[in-house]
């Protein structure tokens, strides 16, 4: 004969306190931690949950790090202080006398300025002879600029006597023409009169001016230059300074001599 008394009930499911007396199942949840929130719900849940995040974690696709600069800033970034100013180089004492160089100022150049690029040898080479206002838009292009090329006025015992461009070479068209390496100086020279030419004079003062630029640029490793092939004197003028022939390009209206000062032989020749 079948027992009368029912059967307990089978555990059924995950509750710990399935198949338990109601009395019993019920002391076991009031025993039981409460469970823990998969998704945060108070601000300061929300707070300790991210500052638990490691702190050398990078940027995610959802939420990438904010960039700190600009992308189109970061080449001027890399280029910061393209030129230091040479007025602050000093002043040389070589065999000519003692010889400076001063940024060009429009107000006190200009006149001198003009009368130098319509002497007939040098416009030749230059192509700015006219009135002033043709060398003062030659002028104000670099004084304007983004501080790439510097005009300035050589002094040769306080006399003015010459007219300078001391530039990034890399940063320039030229640098399109030949393998130019980071912070290369480019120098342009202009005896301002005849009566200073043709007893090298230029090889000195080229020499002193090569010389400040690896002095005072330490990430420049070389000087450069690029006078017309046809100008015998110029291309004498730097091979005797120092400078190397590295090769003949072609650049807009002439053909050139491309001259290197290495700093590397700076004391071998």
């Amino acid at each position: 004969m079948p027992d009368p008394t029912p059967a307990p009930p089978e555990p059924t499911g995950s509750d710990p306190a399935a198949g338990q007396p109601p009395t019993t199942r019920q002391a076991a949840r009031d025993a039981a931690p409460p469970p823990t929130p998969i998704h945060p719900t108070s601000t300061e849940t929300r707070v300790e949950a991210r500052t638990e995040t490691p702190v050398l974690s990078g940027p995610t696709t959802a939420h990438p790090a904010a960039p700190r600069f600009a992308a189109r800033r970061l080449p001027l970034l890399a280029e910061a202080e393209l030129l230091d100013s040479p007025n602050g180089w000093g002043s040389v004492t070589t065999a000519a006398g003692a010889f400076r160089l001063e940024s060009v100022r429009l107000g006190r150049d200009l006149e001198l300025l003009t009368r130098w690029m319509n002497d007939p040898e040098a416009a030749a080479h230059w192509e700015l002879a006219g009135p002033t206002s043709v060398t003062a838009t030659h002028l104000r292009a670099q004084l304007d600029g983004d501080g790439s090329s510097t005009p300035c006025i050589g002094y040769l015992d306080d006399v003015p006597m010459s007219y300078w461009e001391v530039y990034r070479a890399d940063l320039a068209p030229l640098a399109r023409h030949y393998r130019a390496r980071s912070h290369d100086t480019g120098i342009h020279l202009l005896i301002g009169d005849g009566t200073n030419r043709g007893r090298g004079l230029g090889a000195t003062l080229l020499r002193a001016v090569a010389n400040w630029v690896l002095d005072n640029r330490p990430r420049c490793t070389r000087v450069i230059a690029e006078p017309d092939v046809r100008s015998i004197p110029s291309v004498s003028a730097f091979l005797a300074s120092g400078f190397r022939c590295s090769t003949e390009i072609d650049l807009p209206g002439k053909r050139a001599a491309l001259m290197i000062r290495e700093r590397a032989l700076r004391n071998l020749i």
